[in-house]
């Protein structure tokens, strides 16, 4: 599909970054860049149009997802509304889910940050992760990024204490160069020292996130985008729990609630422990897809091979939406249990000093 210049919001054609050309200081590292169509903001003489021949990489470091079998969102069949409920779950989420154009801006800011970063990491990446990718984001989803500076295997990573002051030190880079060069752009770029330290920022329409390194949240991104859409019930049940939750101010880890993480996490557990499920265990019946060892830039192609997943549960939205509240509310053991998407099921709950205090565990 091709998109022309008509097709891009007036706002985000009037939108660039500081062309002005500072000095920076270049920290040398070590992780293989692939080669990369790069993308800025229309008109900008710096990088060529985001035009009808020129559609920007969607994922970041991987091919774009008109080239994976990933389901585009507005040609996934939504399921049939067989009650009231169920029409009210599906206009609220197509009245709620995250458009193309909404993508497609965060897409622009991720490509020109990823152009200025390399200024200072050459070799660095910068990937689109979280809800804006995984299928389960809406309109008002701010942007989350994962800033990659080196990538290492799993069994040779650092302690933590080194990870999270390397973390801070590149972070305090970033918001420098957020404060400086980009100031025409990056509004309150802020440094946050919290147990993943991030940098908060607003670009002209959204705020953002960025961490360092958490190469995780990008294999999850694509774990949790394989389940949302083999299973078409799976994104309108997420989204309205979500919604509720928001809703209910039951949606604010920074408060003491619920991630929006945590939340689409409970809705694939209480789908997986169904006596008919409609959702499997994806690590389990795919393990070499979902291998934690995987090659970044390979990770998008593992759902790929994932079938849709043919459930023999014919429930309804509405029925579903009744059922989660009631598992979690009636059947959820949360002193014994602890929610496994792994497994697929409630497993026993950590003896471990650090479980003790939580009301929820999920693995």
């Amino acid at each position: 599909r091709r998109l022309s210049d008509q097709s891009i919001p007036h706002d985000v054609k009037r939108q660039r970054f500081n062309s002005h050309r500072s000095e920076t200081t270049i920290v040398n590292q070590a992780v293989p860049l692939p080669v990369e169509h790069r993308y800025s903001f229309p008109g900008s003489n710096q990088s060529p149009l985001f035009h009808a021949h020129s559609i920007p990489d969607l994922t970041g470091c991987v091919p774009p997802l008109r080239y994976t079998l990933f389901p585009d969102p507005i040609e996934t069949p939504l399921p049939v509304a067989k009650d009231k409920l169920s029409q009210q779950v599906l206009e609220l989420f197509q009245a709620c889910q995250q458009q193309t154009c909404d993508l497609n801006r965060k897409e622009l800011c991720r490509t020109e940050l990823q152009r200025e970063i390399q200024q200072i990491f050459p070799q660095s990446r910068l990937f689109l992760v979280g809800s804006s990718l995984n299928g389960f984001g809406t309109r008002s989803s701010d942007g989350d990024l994962c800033l990659v500076v080196k990538e290492e295997p799993v069994s040779n990573l650092k302690h933590t204490v080194n990870q999270k002051t390397e973390a801070r030190h590149i972070l305090s880079l970033v918001q420098k160069l957020f404060s400086t060069k980009l100031c025409n752009y990056i509004e309150r770029p802020q440094l946050i020292r919290a147990k993943v330290p991030i940098v908060k920022f607003r670009d002209k329409v959204r705020q953002f996130d960025l961490n360092v390194n958490n190469v995780v949240g990008i294999r999850n991104t694509f774990l949790l985008r394989t389940y949302a859409y083999i299973e078409n019930r799976v994104r309108p049940l997420v989204l309205v729990v979500k919604k509720w939750a928001s809703f209910h101010e039951l949606n604010d880890a920074s408060r003491g609630t619920l991630s929006s993480y945590t939340l689409v996490l409970m809705v694939l557990h209480y789908l997986q422990t169904l006596p008919e499920p409609i959702l499997p265990s994806l690590q389990k019946n795919y393990p070499e897809s979902f291998d934690p060892t995987m090659q970044l830039h390979l990770v998008h192609q593992a759902p790929c091979t994932i079938p849709p997943y043919l459930s023999k549960n014919g429930s309804s939205l509405g029925d579903l939406l009744i059922g989660f509240f009631k598992y979690y509310a009636t059947e959820f053991d949360w002193s014994h249990q602890m929610i496994s998407i792994r497994e697929a099921k409630a497993i026993p709950r950590p003896d471990g000093i650090e479980w003790r205090n939580k009301f929820i565990c999920v693995e």
